[in-house]
């Protein structure tokens, strides 16, 4: 009998390590009291893979993350939406450059998470061109099969096959903090919290990172009234009192973006700051009361958008303030040069710092948000 229980504790002790070894450890403010997290925005990958521009621009974009990454050490990175052009992507899944995007975080073995954008999900679209003279240009597919049997798939890869394939490679270990939301906010995947601890009270969460789907590509580009309802309940349950500082993170801006921009193509002025205004804010298409919702706590400090490639500046709106990340994908409209936002918290006392990191290795744009 002795040895039977001595097998049943040795296979719980087992499975109990290698439940261990699957559980991320919890994200946590450094010794110092300080996260860094970088913004990597509208990286685009995917595009116009028949020609010679589009790997070039994909191996640009590389160059974009690796030196932001090696300049900064983040504690965390936010791919915040568009990491592919899926529009432009005729192979039958995207993940395979949807993984490239994340691969520079993996490599250094840094967490992330990523939130959706309007292009991620976006059937093909075919070019116009391709029905001239010169026709179809060859185009890479997935595998000979897929050329056997019906050639190339322009079908766009769903947010939920994006999401999971992220996760089957990379959420046992730890390093994706992604995750596939609430099945009552669909069609949005992105909808999840991250609580980052403190570095003196161990299981205290010390700050919330709330990631939302923002629609596009597959669905209309919106936040809904059902992801407003999960926000307050997920907010009410986590930090009732509001005593823990929350960060918003979502693609595309909401409305409140265009009541607070700077006109476009004109100078930033305090008290924004930043230093690329060369267009009008696309914002969502419409306003179900997120906004309102985020504006009645004073525990949030900041949202955090991407989409417009054009713009780089941090506005106050209400008692937050609404942010742009930098382009950072040499894909995408735009010859701007690229970058990434870093955002820098200090535990104690809290503040949130921020700035432009750009792909020649410059810095620029500082500024507290507080």
């Amino acid at each position: 009998m002795r040895w039977w229980l001595y097998r049943l504790a040795a296979a719980a002790a087992f499975l109990a390590a290698a439940l261990a070894l699957r559980s991320p450890a919890p994200l946590r403010f450094a010794s110092g009291g300080r996260f860094k997290v970088a913004l990597f925005a509208d990286l685009h990958y995917g595009e116009n893979a028949w020609t010679d521009w589009g790997p070039a621009q994909d191996a640009a974009s590389d160059h974009v993350m690796a030196t932001v990454l090696d300049a900064d050490k983040p504690d965390f990175v936010v791919y915040l939406g568009d990491l592919v052009t899926a529009n432009n992507v005729p192979i039958p899944n995207a993940t395979l450059y949807w993984d490239r995007a994340i691969s520079h975080s993996r490599r250094r073995g840094v967490p992330w998470s990523t939130v959706f954008g309007n292009h991620d999900d976006m059937p093909f679209e075919w070019p116009p061109e391709w029905f001239s003279p010169a026709g179809i240009p060859p185009v890479h597919c997935l595998s000979a099969a897929a050329m056997q049997t019906s050639g190339c798939s322009f079908r766009g890869t769903p947010r939920i096959e994006l999401m999971k394939t992220e996760l089957n490679r990379d959420g046992a270990d730890g390093l994706s903090r992604s995750s596939v939301g609430p099945q009552e906010l669909w069609p949005g995947v992105s909808n999840y919290v991250l609580q980052v601890l403190s570095h003196e009270k161990q299981q205290d969460p010390a700050l919330l990172m709330y990631f939302l789907d923002s629609g596009g590509g597959s669905y209309p580009e919106v936040i809904s009234s059902a992801q407003v309802r999960w926000f307050g309940n997920q907010s009410q349950s986590l930090n009732p009192d509001g005593r823990i500082p929350e960060l918003i993170f979502w693609h595309i801006p909401s409305t409140a973006y265009v009541k607070v921009a700077p006109k476009s193509k004109t100078e930033i002025c305090k008290p924004c700051v930043g230093s690329l205004n060369e267009e009008d804010v696309a914002p969502q298409e419409a306003e179900w009361g997120m906004m309102d919702a985020l504006a009645k706590r004073s525990s949030v400090k900041a949202i955090f958008v991407g989409h417009n490639h054009g713009l780089d500046w941090c506005c106050p709106y209400e008692k937050l303030w609404l942010c742009f990340a930098r382009h950072t994908g040499h894909g995408g409209y735009g010859d701007w040069p690229r970058g990434a936002r870093i955002v820098e918290i200090a535990e104690k006392p809290f503040s949130v710092h921020s700035w432009i990191r750009m792909e020649n290795g410059s810095t620029h744009s500082h500024i507290t948000l507080s």
